[in-house]
């Protein structure tokens, strides 16, 4: 019977969240066109990219805010509603110390940082469209090592579960530079994914699913209902962001997101699953990444253009095509990464 009432719970603030995004829609693009938050594309050093997506220059930027936001108005509606009244509103609230203040913090930290980033691109900072990839890391850094902090001086957590071998104890300190890195490194994979319409979305929407379903079979009930107002608000968000957008989240939604995936993973000790998560993300940067490395030192390209969506785009695959296969692929490698979460669960129980 508890089992189902953490359902019901579930889809209630899923539900909840969907709602509360679907209303925050129309002040927040009112809001991103006043701060004239809009897509501007270079115009010079990536010829190809500027070529594909001339067209998305002027759509409004930021409105990652609807993502971020409806999560935070849920998560202190249902809190204050649970002080004031007992039984199903009681039921509904999902903050505790040990499971949800952590990714919630840091999804609103990151959003922050990542706003600072898109209003640095808005009114020129400097003369740039924004912060540069090094001051990005070191302010995301920052956000990471904050929630590493947590952990080890909080949640006392040292244990990294690897499926089928069972539990590595690496230490306070240990886990602590891997939080950093997991944090930072799925937050700009996702940072990159978020080059198609609905594409990071889509892919995000697919992790968190599969992370509240590990969650659940973990009794991290609160957890659950975490991920559930972050899947009902990127529902809401993606309903006027798949092709052609009406609007893009920008940093403060692509950072923030990736930052509360990651902290999900950590905090149901299946991080070691992420990469089946959240696989187009590790495809993205890895493309990234090869990119770089062959620019840099081969002094000639992999891809026609990186990530390895533009790569597809160049070639002629239409952008919906990418998105819609690139989601194909996320869910079926995704729900390979459940059946060893459950096949961990069953030979190590």
């Amino acid at each position: 019977m508890s089992e189902i009432i953490q359902v019901v719970r579930f889809l209630a603030v899923s539900v909840f969240s969907f709602a509360i995004g679907m209303i925050l829609v129309a002040p927040v693009e009112r809001l991103i066109k006043r701060l004239n938050s809009r897509k501007v594309i270079a115009k010079q050093g990536t010829p190809i990219f500027n070529q594909m997506h001339a067209p998305k220059e002027g759509t409004p930027v930021m409105a990652g805010i609807i993502i971020w936001g409806t999560v935070v108005i849920v998560s202190l509606l249902f809190f204050g509603l649970s002080k004031l009244f007992d039984g199903f509103w009681g039921e509904l609230n999902f903050l505790s110390r040990s499971q949800t203040y952590l990714p919630l913090a840091a999804m609103v930290l990151a959003a922050i940082v990542g706003a600072a980033d898109d209003i640095a691109g808005i009114v020129k900072f400097r003369g740039k469209n924004g912060f540069t990839m090094k001051e990005r890391i070191v302010l995301f850094g920052i956000v990471a090592l904050l929630g590493a902090l947590w952990f080890a001086f909080k949640l006392e957590w040292d244990i990294l579960h690897i499926p089928f071998l069972g539990d590595l104890n690496i230490g306070i300190f240990g886990y602590a530079t891997f939080f950093v890195f997991v944090v930072i490194a799925t937050s700009f994979s996702l940072d990159l994914t978020n080059g198609l319409d609905g594409l990071a979305e889509g892919v995000a929407l697919i992790a968190l699913s599969c992370l509240a379903v590990v969650a659940f079979a973990n009794q991290r009930y609160d957890l659950a209902m975490f991920a559930g107002s972050l899947i009902g608000a990127l529902i809401a968000f993606l309903w006027f962001n798949i092709y052609p957008a009406r609007f893009f989240m920008g940093d403060t939604g692509a950072m923030s997101l990736g930052v509360a995936i990651a902290v999900i993973s950590l905090l149901t000790n299946s991080v070691m699953l992420l990469p089946f998560f959240a696989f187009i993300m590790v495809v993205e940067a890895f493309s990234d990444i090869i990119q770089l490395f062959s620019k840099k030192f081969l002094k000639q390209k992999i891809f026609i253009s990186a990530p390895i969506h533009h790569h597809f785009e160049a070639r002629g695959w239409l952008e919906p095509q990418i998105t819609m296969r690139f989601w194909i692929v996320s869910g079926i490698v995704a729900s390979l990464g459940l059946v060893i979460f459950f096949l961990d669960k069953l030979l190590l129980s």
